[in-house]
């Protein structure tokens, strides 16, 4: 729902905030909606009882104190803070402004403060527990992503993230059980993630086939195949072939003692800690370097790429193949980490939500990042409510992180674009 403005707006004299040519109300509308949610939740059906919010664990620093918040006067709260947040992004929006990304981060916590403390009332939510299973989930997700901006950044659609997952758990499962070792189990799942990036590199590129296509018929034969050999090969020799060799938690001196962020982020696994260095390292390779500025340029213009002395093909082709040796890591996750031995189809479709997290995070790594957590904060969510006796339906917590990606996806990123050229075949002239 977009208006186009008879003539580019001028600067507002009172800001020097930039100001849009265009205007989406996808927005505001979002906010409109959950704002509603929250009234009709909070307030018409409020609940009374109190909900304690626990900050610390043993050992930490400082001992937090408990925080306790009462369901009905923080639903009140909380809905006069989102309506506020919802008119200021319609006077936004109508005046061609671009409304702050902080402004939609504030609105989300506020809001899932008072979800939290409507759907608890009566118990305790232990707050590091919460984010520690969250950031677990997350994960993948984040691998998966950035796998996924890396492909799309060079001008090819990275469907195929879920085939690579599947395909970096059972490698990794099946070589880690053999040789017993985790390290090798996870160059495994790089090997195997590459792999897979292959077939989508060499029929999209070279063959030229549509690469959403392809995407969805590499998830498909990659979980087939997969499920075949778990159910011939692994399950009837579990005891050799699928252990469950798994790396150790390691815990960082000194920093995993702080208060709430100390037991999320340093008490983890070797894989956790590559996820912190892939982010940082995406990053900064993307916009700081020389292999950064030539991927991008073939994602955005490949003919000008091309004019200028950059290969197209062969740019796409070890990109593509990079994407996948990081997605193929996220798959390793599932078996080095979460879970340990391999299962049929154990990623559960997390490939397209990572591919979600690449959309709603606008192909940046931070932004795609932090969508990824966002994702995973919701998945764990239902296991926390559910632990709680929480009055929201079982149904509801299992269709909750698909919801987020949904709103997220078509309803909150307003208007977004890709690399121009990502998903279009370069035919050299």
């Amino acid at each position: 729902m977009s208006t186009l403005s008879p003539t580019a707006a001028p600067a507002s004299p009172l800001s020097d905030r930039p100001v849009e040519t265009t205007r989406s109300w996808k927005l505001p509308i979002g906010y409109a909606v959950f704002t509603l949610l929250a009234v009709v939740f909070f307030v018409l059906l409020g609940r009374a009882g109190t909900t304690t919010f626990r900050l610390a664990n043993a050992g930490d620093f400082v001992a937090l104190p408990n925080v306790p918040l009462s369901a009905a006067p923080t639903g009140y709260v909380v809905v006069v803070l989102l309506a506020i947040a919802t008119v200021y992004a319609f006077v936004e929006v109508r005046a061609y402004r671009h409304v702050p990304l902080w402004v939609t981060s504030v609105f989300a916590i506020v809001f899932v403060v008072g979800f939290l403390t409507w759907a608890a009332a009566g118990a305790t939510i232990p707050l590091p527990g919460l984010l520690v299973g969250a950031l677990g989930l997350s994960v993948p997700l984040v691998f998966g992503a950035l796998g996924g901006v890396i492909s799309e950044r060079v001008g090819v659609v990275n469907i195929a993230i879920e085939g690579q997952f599947l395909a970096g758990a059972f490698t990794s499962a099946l070589i880690a059980s053999l040789t017993g070792s985790a390290w090798v189990g996870l160059v495994g799942a790089l090997v195997a993630g590459v792999l897979v990036s292959f077939i989508l590199a060499a029929f999209s590129i070279k063959y030229l086939v549509d690469q959403v296509i392809v995407g969805v018929v590499i998830n498909a034969l990659i979980s087939g195949l997969t499920g075949f050999l778990y159910s011939q090969v692994l399950s009837p020799n579990e005891t050799t072939l699928n252990v469950g060799v798994r790396f150790p938690k390691f815990e960082i001196p000194l920093l995993h003692q702080i208060p709430v962020i100390g037991p999320v982020f340093f008490e983890q696994s070797v894989i956790v800690y590559l996820a912190y260095v892939a982010v940082a390292v995406v990053t900064f390779g993307l916009f700081k370097t020389r292999w950064g500025l030539r991927l991008r340029a073939v994602g955005e213009h490949p003919q000008a790429a091309d004019t200028v002395g950059i290969n197209v093909t062969s740019t796409r082709f070890w990109n593509v193949s990079l994407a996948g040796a990081i997605a193929g890591l996220g798959g390793a996750y599932f078996t080095l980490d979460a879970v340990g031995p391999f299962t049929k189809d154990m990623t559960a479709g997390a490939g397209y939500i990572a591919l979600a997290a690449v959309i709603f995070g606008r192909w940046d790594p931070i932004k795609a990042t932090l969508a990824a957590l966002l994702f995973g904060f919701a998945s764990n969510l239902q296991n926390t409510l559910g632990a709680i006796d929480s009055p929201v339906p079982s149904e509801f917590l299992l269709m909750l992180p698909y919801v987020v990606t949904i709103f997220a996806v078509a309803g909150l990123v307003g208007q977004s674009r890709g690399p121009a050229a990502s998903g279009k075949p370069y035919i050299k002239s």
